[in-house]
């Protein structure tokens, strides 16, 4: 009885109506669902995109685990805590770091910069060398070499390696007591730029400099630092890595991992994703009301197929099976052609780059399988579950003149 159910059902999706205006709904319940499907996967690829591309974003900006005082700016025992990184085979290289807002003038220009002082193994931790497009990374043979985020060095219009050109870098003095001097307020140094890098929102307003200028303009000892960078060489042992740091010197420092030092950031992008995954889940749901006509407009249709079916010794719940199979197959139908114009859509985006989110950036695309999972899950929840509510068709209904 249950292959016969299955049988009428596919016929009846299938096969000619008795009705124009019952196929027209059929199909255009089809259609709906094709379309529904289809957008909200375009749309959750284009959030995977989004995500890979911020990661990519990122990556100069946070290395796999970060080192930080648990108490003030300046690590203590660093002697110690770098002869035991050096020591851990896990790591891959690490560099120390300092970094401090500042303000810089040039020609009668002035803005508010970061300045981050690294020692020469920071390019391989975050290869930031690689995004230079203009001029060259410090040579770190002078401690007042340095690079420049774009955006800052265009505001100031500062001209790059040009030995005749130099910008004034000011850092506040810490301290008490009564000023008597210009020395007393801030230490000052000329600075050369040597080269420039894209900032992509996420360096904006930074200048890369040697490890020893921020020392100098902070006054503080030599080998000193606020933060240590470090890479891993196989970045699936975090969490290991930074338990076994902390096990020995958890009083002092604290640590944090990549994903750790953009919590925020994260938060955020997943919050967004999760209501656009909504409003798509509730365009799929209203979508699943042509569902609903379809399947009553076809118990109308075929009213007196019905009447001889229950007459012959056809089972109620097995006709009733027959109007779920038919709403099942629409909504699969719909489920495979939505997920196949979703996935060329997405393919033609990657290949064709035609859809841009400004001149330079076209929208990102994913394509992964999960996202395959939560849509065809997502579409089969309401379709099934309206099929089955429209199903429930009464004996006396079909009986009755």
């Amino acid at each position: 009885m249950k292959n016969i159910a299955f049988y009428i059902a596919s016929r009846y999706l299938l096969a000619k109506k008795g009705s124009t205006a019952v196929t027209f709904i059929t199909w255009l319940a089809v259609g709906a669902m094709t379309v529904a499907v289809a957008a909200m996967f375009v749309i959750i690829s284009v959030f995977s995109g989004l995500e890979e591309l911020n990661k990519d974003l990122i990556s100069n900006l946070h290395a796999d685990l970060t080192i930080k005082s648990a108490s003030g700016k300046t690590i203590k025992n660093l002697d110690k805590i770098t002869t035991a990184l050096k020591n851990n085979t896990e790591i891959s290289s690490f560099s120390r770091i300092i970094e401090e807002k500042v303000y810089i003038s040039y020609n009668g220009k002035g803005d508010i910069a970061y300045l981050r002082g690294v020692d020469s193994a920071y390019v391989q931790v975050n290869p930031i060398n690689k995004d230079v497009f203009y001029g060259t990374y410090p040579s770190f043979e002078y401690s007042n070499e340095v690079l420049m985020e774009n955006s800052l060095d265009n505001r100031l219009s500062l001209p790059v390696a040009s030995s005749g050109n130099y910008a004034t870098i000011f850092m506040p003095k810490p301290g008490t007591g009564i000023i008597s001097k210009e020395e007393d307020i801030y230490n000052k140094k000329d600075i050369l730029v040597t080269g420039v890098f894209p900032g992509k929102d996420q360096l904006n307003n930074y200048i890369i400099s040697p490890i020893e200028l921020a020392e100098e303009l902070l006054d503080l000892p030599k080998k000193s630092a606020y933060q240590i960078v470090i890479k891993l060489k196989n970045p699936e042992n975090t969490d290991l890595v930074k338990a076994k740091l902390l096990s020995s010197f958890g009083k002092i420092i604290e640590i944090k991992t990549k994903e750790e030092e953009n919590a925020a950031f994260w938060k955020m992008i997943n919050t967004e994703k999760l209501f656009i995954y909504l409003i798509f889940a509730l365009v799929i749901f209203i979508t699943t009301f042509n569902l609903a006509g379809a399947i009553i407009i076809l118990q109308l249709d075929k009213k007196e197929q019905a009447r001889s079916l229950i007459s012959l010794g056809f089972p109620l719940s097995h006709l009733r099976k027959t109007y779920f199979y038919t709403g099942v197959l629409i909504v699969v139908s719909g489920i495979i052609t939505g997920l196949i114009l979703g996935t060329a859509l997405c393919y033609f985006q990657l290949y064709t780059e035609f859809f841009r989110a400004n001149e330079a950036l076209p929208f990102p695309v994913k394509i992964v399988g999960k996202n395959y999972l939560i849509v065809a899950l997502t579409a089969s929840v309401f379709g099934f579950t309206i099929s089955w509510f429209f199903s429930k068709i009464s004996k006396e209904y079909i009986t009755k003149n």
